[in-house]
């Protein structure tokens, strides 16, 4: 247990750190040099660490724990300030419900744990989940009737916080006596004449179009498709024979179904937590710094699983025989 450290010592050699001197932290904090001699030099030994250099003109020079220190401070002092609002809001009586919004793409569960989170950090505030378009949920983030949603990217806009979660690989779903089904990894052309359902359009406008850029880049042109209006009408129109489909990479399936990694392409679904900059709700911020460290997955956790199939100098992202596809992946995001 650290239990000598203490909000003080961080507060005071952050400033040293970032003044690049006691005097000027001094001047800054309202006491003394000598105090703040003391606090530096009795915290970095009871720590074990070094955070600063001086130079022969006497200028403070952090080290690279030091660096990361000045970080990770502004960071705990900024979660202190969060708390101590949150703290008020709830003496106050402000926070009594909250709504949090979800879009179709979103994995069910983590939006299921995004709800448990808050209801275990404070109980007694009702949590409201809520379902939607992107276009929809996007709208009432911004006039306050979601507190905090979970969607797929790309979203934009100025006074709106996005902060990314989940990076899922995209991944070809079609029927298990599919002749494609015997490869370990379909090629993109194989979507050609094959990819016959696609999300949508209207339920993510900006999402299709960059589907429809991705596939073009990729030399697959689609122009007839069947449409869903959400992932368990994506997999009854595979089922039913109206060709295959992309989906995010770890959704539940059909038994009659299965998934494909696509060789040469990285293609991924983006999921990211999205707020209002300003009138937030207090315990979002708590929530989505809490959210991110428990369930953030990025391209590295992405990359080894398409890395088994290892390229070959002839082109890149081409098999050496149609019966093993094979290739590195290409930095193509779908959504982000």
């Amino acid at each position: 247990m650290n239990d000598w450290a203490e909000f003080r010592h961080f507060r005071y050699l952050l400033a040293i750190l970032e003044k690049q001197g006691f005097r000027a932290a001094a001047e800054e904090l309202h006491t003394s040099q000598p105090n703040l001699t003391v606090q530096a030099r009795q915290f970095q030994e009871n720590a074990q660490i070094r955070l600063f250099r001086r130079s022969r003109a006497g200028r403070i020079h952090p080290t690279e724990t030091g660096l990361a220190f000045i970080r990770l401070a502004r960071l705990l002092l900024e979660l202190r300030d969060e708390v101590m609002e949150v703290l008020s809001s709830i003496e106050r009586g402000e926070i009594v419900s909250v709504c949090f919004g979800s879009t179709p793409l979103v994995d069910p569960d983590l939006f299921r744990a995004l709800c448990l989170m808050h209801r275990s950090l404070l109980p007694s505030a009702t949590v409201r989940p809520t379902h939607g378009d992107v276009t929809q949920v996007m709208d009432e983030v911004l006039n306050g009737a979601i507190d905090l949603a979970l969607v797929t990217l790309p979203v934009k806009h100025s006074e709106l916080h996005v902060e990314l979660i989940r990076r899922d690989r995209l991944v070809a779903c079609l029927r298990r006596d599919s002749p494609l089904a015997a490869k370990r990894a379909l090629l993109p052309e194989d979507l050609r004449d094959n990819l016959g359902i696609l999300y949508d359009p209207q339920r993510h406008p900006a999402a299709h179009v960059r589907l429809l850029e991705l596939l073009h880049e990729a030399g697959v042109q689609v122009d007839r498709y069947s449409r869903a209006s959400h992932p368990s009408e994506v997999q009854t129109l595979v089922k039913e024979g109206a060709g295959i489909a992309l989906v995010r990479e770890g959704v539940r399936l059909d038994e009659q179904l299965i998934t494909r990694p696509l060789a040469g392409v990285n293609w991924t679904v983006d999921t990211a937590l999205v707020y209002r900059k300003a009138k937030r709700v207090p315990t979002v911020s708590l929530i989505v710094g809490k959210f991110k460290q428990k369930f953030s997955k990025g391209v590295e956790e992405i990359l080894p699983v398409v890395a088994r199939f290892p390229a070959h100098s002839a082109h890149e992202g081409l098999p050496p025989s149609s019966d093993e596809a094979e290739g590195l992946p290409v930095q193509l995001r779908l959504i982000g």
